[in-house]
Parts: structure tokens; C-alpha cells; sequence
């Protein structure tokens, strides 16, 4: 299967492995997987962004530990379709907040008389205090990478 996700990766965490995995999972053995990176311009809303290159590292050593880099295709993403609504994918992995885009996708593609994506939605990790690992979170020194609550001053 060809499966395809996306997103800023940074900084790394929980959430994103499980997404990852998932994506594996569904592409199985044979199948491969697109991972859309925010380029640098796209991403520079969100404060202070490690580089492309940076993420795509992460990312890949991820991948190489879980044995699973050679089915992985890394491209950096310019907006937030990249090549999911020309692209011959037969299923998106997305999150519970990025399901709207998923859905968004689907219908770009309708119009364009192609088929719609499997959405898969991952549910979000949760942290120590049972909310959402997210990267704003760790950006804001909420919680770590894994999800531990670190002390607030």
C-alpha cells in the first residue's frame, strides 16, 4: 500500500512515532511511505524550527531503528497538500487535529475525479497529564518529548 503523512516534526516526540509507525504498518512489507516535511518557509509561524535537513535526520534515524528507512520517501512539503491530491496514495495517516486536511484532500481529489484516501486517524498521545503530547507543549517547556511534565518555575 502507499501511504503518506505530514508535518513539522519538531521537536520529535511519542505522538509522532506512533504516527510513523501506523503508517508502516498500513503500507506493510511490500508498500511504501511518503512523509511530507514543512519546508522552512512554511514552518517559520511556528517560532524557532530546527532545519529541514534537521527534522529529516530525526526522522530517518527513527526509521533506520525501527528498520523501515528503505520503504520511506522524505520530501520537504511547500503547503499543506503536497503531492497527496495528484499523488497515487491509497491512504493518509493523520492525527485527530489534522483530520480536517485529510478530509480536505478527499475532496480536491473528488473534483479531480481521483480516488479518495483511506484516512486513518491515530489517536493522540497522551502525557503525564493525560493531555495531548504535542510539540507547542514541549516548545513551551510544558511537558519533554516523552510526555513527562517538567516543573514549572
Amino acid at each position: 500500500m502507499k501511504v503518506c503523512l505530514g508535518g513539522t516534526f519538531y521537536p520529535f516526540h511519542k505522538g509522532h512515532k506512533k504516527l510513523l509507525r501506523k503508517a508502516f504498518q498500513m503500507a506493510g512489507e511490500d508498500g511504501s511511505v511518503f512523509i511530507g516535511v514543512t519546508s522552512a518557509a512554511m514552518a517559520k509561524n511556528k517560532g524557532k524550527i530546527a532545519s529541514f535537513q534537521q527534522r529529516k535526520r530525526a526522522i530517518e534515524l527513527f526509521l533506520s531503528e525501527e528498520n523501515v528507512l528503505k520503504q520511506a520517501l522524505i520530501q520537504p512539503l511547500s503547503d499543506k497538500f503536497g503531492p497527496t491530491i495528484q499523488g497515487d496514495f491509497e491512504a493518509i495517516i493523520v492525527s485527530p487535529e489534522t483530520k480536517p486536511t485529510a478530509e480536505e484532500i478527499n475532496q480536491k481529489r473528488k473534483q479531480q475525479r481521483k480516488k479518495p484516501l483511506q484516512i486513518i486517524i491515530v489517536p493522540f498521545v497522551l502525557a503525564e497529564d493525560n493531555q495531548p503530547i504535542s510539540s507547542t507543549r514541549i516548545r513551551k517547556k510544558e511537558i519533554d518529548e516523552n510526555g513527562t511534565v517538567l516543573p514549572q518555575d
